[in-house]
């Protein structure tokens, strides 16, 4: 009797929000990094399709501007894409040249793709290797608290990255939700009742049981 092989391992499916982001150790242009090198601080881990293209160069020069606000926020930024440490070399510095800045953060080299697959940054329906626009916000102990993804041919908003991590890092502090479109100075929300007595226990006058602003 033949004895069928064992079935392969399920591939990893795609990281979710509260997962532990998977390891790694890669070369990039800031010399090796592991993600382990991060904890403690909180990361905006992104990935961008390809080096010398255009929305790229608009969003690593935006990143670049805003790296110091990132910074202040304690909160590092990491790139990646499938392409060379070379290339990523000699694209900074094309953007060093012709815009006069400098990218003050890393990019991981992934040409075997593996950390892009691991964090599936790479869309399993795409006609090539390129990554997507995939972001994670992780905080310090290396959790995924955000992510977003792009199309090839949309930019990312800086200002809305550095709204999110803000947003992310004062709820967590006051253990309260940020509403729609919250700024740093503006009201949080209070978690809802979740039984009828905490839902009658909230006087009309200080908003609804449901929806209720912490000031300030």
């Amino acid at each position: 009797m033949t004895v069928p092989p064992d079935p392969a391992p399920p591939l990893p499916g795609p990281l979710r929000l509260n997962d532990r982001a998977p390891d790694f150790t890669a070369r990039t242009t800031m010399g090796q990094r592991s993600l382990s090198d991060y904890r403690g601080r909180w990361l905006l881990l992104f990935s961008h399709p390809a080096d010398f293209t255009p929305v790229c160069t608009s969003e690593f020069v935006a990143l670049a501007r805003q790296a110091e606000a990132f910074a202040a926020l304690e909160c590092d930024l990491l790139a990646l894409s499938v392409d060379s440490l070379y290339a990523h070399l000699a694209w900074l510095k094309d953007i060093h040249d012709r815009f006069g800045v400098t990218v003050p953060f890393p990019i991981i080299e992934d040409p075997s793709m593996a950390i892009g697959q691991a964090y599936g940054m790479i869309d399993p329906t795409a006609p090539d290797s390129a990554t997507v626009r995939a972001t994670y916000v992780l905080d310090p102990q290396g959790v995924v608290r955000a992510i977003s993804w792009y199309p090839m041919n949309v930019g990312r908003s800086v200002e809305e990255l550095l709204r999110l991590v803000t947003a992310l890092q004062a709820a967590e502090q006051a253990g309260a939700s940020a509403p729609e479109g919250w700024r740093l100075g503006a009201p949080l929300l209070e978690p809802a009742a979740v039984t009828l007595d905490q839902a009658l226990s909230h006087s009309s006058d200080a908003g609804s049981w449901y929806y209720r602003e912490r000031k300030p």
